[in-house]
């Protein structure tokens, strides 16, 4: 794929709720994801089985709501940000928060190799 191609396919992955299902389509075998702060599994994890084990993790503890995905905002010709505007109900809690991050993605021959997130508590 190109640099355009898995740019817009992340996004609209997101969109339409393929997140977990575009990750062995677009995710390097060895892609990095490092999260703004620690939520208690450390704040980096390697692999494409431990990026999976984290939207399992996040699919078991929030419920979307709502969300908005910008369009992707290329750098270059190997990385592209990503704003996510999203509203989700903690399960067990119930509590709903409004969320804003931005995410970072470096592609690399065709594929993500690192993802990064910017957000604030």
């Amino acid at each position: 794929m190109t640099f355009d191609e898995v740019a817009n396919k992340l996004v609209d992955g997101c969109r339409t709720g393929k997140t977990t299902e575009n990750l062995d389509l677009l995710y390097a075998p060895d892609a990095v994801s490092v999260e703004a702060m620690d939520n208690g599994n450390g704040r980096e994890v390697q692999g494409l089985d431990a990026i999976k084990g984290k939207h399992e993790w996040w699919d078991s503890t929030f419920e979307m709501i709502s969300g908005d995905v910008s369009d992707p905002f290329p750098s270059g010709d190997d990385r592209f940000a990503v704003i996510f505007e999203i509203k989700v109900k903690h399960k067990e809690s119930g509590e709903v928060s409004d969320m804003k991050e931005v995410a970072l993605y470096t592609v690399d021959d065709g594929k993500i190799v690192r993802e990064e997130f910017f957000y604030s508590e």
